[in-house]
């Protein structure tokens, strides 16, 4: 298994394309508020790398985050890796339960947002906008690819996050 292909060159535009069904490995989260994301993603990959290697599965490609349903004032949503095999059971790690899943097979849209994650919002909005716009209809899930992976030294203007939507048929 290799990393998802919509991921090898950043969209500038919205493009649209077919995805495979990609196997993950995610934490389940549910009812999180905004201000709590963070907290989240930091404990789910600070217990999930370490975990995925004592398991003898590999990450194939970056983190992202699976959202199925509309953001509101709190989010539902998995986050985790795409990774080179289906998890057989669940995994524990760092006090947290992962679980198999996937990345959903479909018609699907993307573009590369540039920018600090407070954006993401703005961007998103952006990019529904445009989705419709061209007559297409998104459907849950959609999900964040986080393209670059943050850290202490990365200019967040330089962060590359991945947008992606599934459309109705």
């Amino acid at each position: 298994m290799t990393e998802p292909s919509y991921l090898d060159e950043p969209h500038t535009e919205v493009t649209y394309l077919t995805a495979e069904e990609t196997p993950t490995v995610v934490r389940v989260t549910e009812g999180v508020a905004p201000h709590e994301m963070g907290g989240i993603f930091d404990e789910t990959f600070s217990a999930l790398v370490p975990g995925l290697e004592e398991f003898d599965v590999a990450a194939t490609g970056p983190a992202f985050s699976l959202h199925h349903r509309n953001p509101g004032a709190t989010m539902t949503f998995d986050v985790g890796f795409p990774v080179d095999k289906v998890l057989n059971g669940e995994l524990e790690a760092g006090g947290i339960t992962f679980y198999a899943s996937k990345l959903p097979a479909g018609r699907i849209a993307t573009i590369s947002y540039f920018g600090g994650y407070d954006g993401l919002g703005q961007a998103w909005q952006e990019f529904m906008k445009a989705v419709a716009r061209a007559g297409h209809q998104p459907q849950l899930p959609f999900w964040e690819v986080y393209v670059t992976e943050p850290g202490p030294d990365v200019d967040p203007s330089t962060l590359r996050t991945d947008l992606v939507t599934l459309l109705a048929r």
